[in-house]
């Protein structure tokens, strides 16, 4: 079985549709897939042919949250999308993202960046605008010359932190996921910028309010990294997830499918179910 349990469709920061990222998944002969898109289901939704040969799909999605002014991902899994908790979450969440969105625009003007919100929005297929639409928007315009140098100088670390407050606590959004039938799952945590003590005392606290799993692989990634993430999993006790993290074509670190294997002394996650 090869499992890509984090990817990302239009629905929100990702390029591809719904259907365009099941095609793609087959052709890479994944068999088993979760649309993890930032806070919202809407891809399930707009699916006209879920059925593909060899390809489950289950039911996902990414929570922005935060834990000690750090910002924190929750990846959902198995979830059931239409269930009554899902929806509240995504709505409580909608408006958050929201609220951030106009937060950043107006930190943005201050910092010299006029018409951002309408600029990022430009970006989106939707009204769910992250960062990244941000992003594309300053290397638009020519603030920036990279969306990397965008995150560095206007959207990133501390210009990050301002806009926590808008997000639902960790513990919260793992009650929402566990409240839709899923699996709650820490996602991607090396890329957290934390130190060997802070990550070990986020995964517990994770664990301690209903939290199953972690990313112990996201995308390309080292031998070295792998081990240390299945050392993290193991001392807490927990499942192990893997997902590409994908977003968009010609990004080979976040290709879909193309992962290292979990290792085999971890139990995956899908065994949960």
């Amino acid at each position: 079985m090869l499992a890509d349990l984090h990817t990302h469709t239009n629905a929100s920061d990702g390029s591809l549709s719904p259907d365009d990222l099941l095609d793609r998944a087959s052709a890479a002969g994944v068999t088993l897939l979760a649309i993890t898109d930032h806070d919202t289901t809407a891809a399930y939704a707009t699916l006209t042919a879920p059925k593909r040969a060899a390809l489950r799909l289950i039911g996902g999605i990414e929570f922005s949250t935060f834990w000690q002014r750090q910002g924190v991902h929750i990846v959902g899994l198995n979830i059931d999308p239409d269930h009554a908790a899902m929806h509240a979450a995504c709505t409580s969440q909608r408006a958050a993202r929201q609220q951030r969105a106009e937060a950043i625009a107006e930190r943005l003007r201050k910092q010299g960046v006029s018409g951002a919100y309408e600029g990022a929005a430009s970006f989106a297929a939707n009204d769910n605008i992250g960062r990244p639409h941000f992003a594309a928007y300053l290397v638009s315009i020519g603030a920036v010359t990279t969306a990397q140098q965008a995150f560095r100088k206007y959207l990133g670390g501390r210009h990050d932190a301002a806009g926590l407050d808008h997000w639902a606590p960790m513990p919260e959004v793992i009650n929402w996921i566990r409240g839709a039938g899923g699996t709650a799952v820490l996602a991607h945590p090396s890329k957290y910028g934390l130190t060997h003590r802070k990550m070990n005392a986020l995964t517990r606290a994770f664990r301690d309010s209903g939290g199953e799993a972690i990313e112990v692989v996201s995308g390309g990634q080292s031998e070295e990294l792998t081990r240390t993430l299945a050392q993290l999993c193991q001392r807490h006790e927990l499942a192990a997830s893997v997902g590409s993290d994908f977003h968009e074509p010609g990004k080979a670190w976040a290709a879909l499918g193309k992962m290292p294997a979990l290792p085999a002394d971890l139990q995956p996650v899908w065994d949960l179910w």
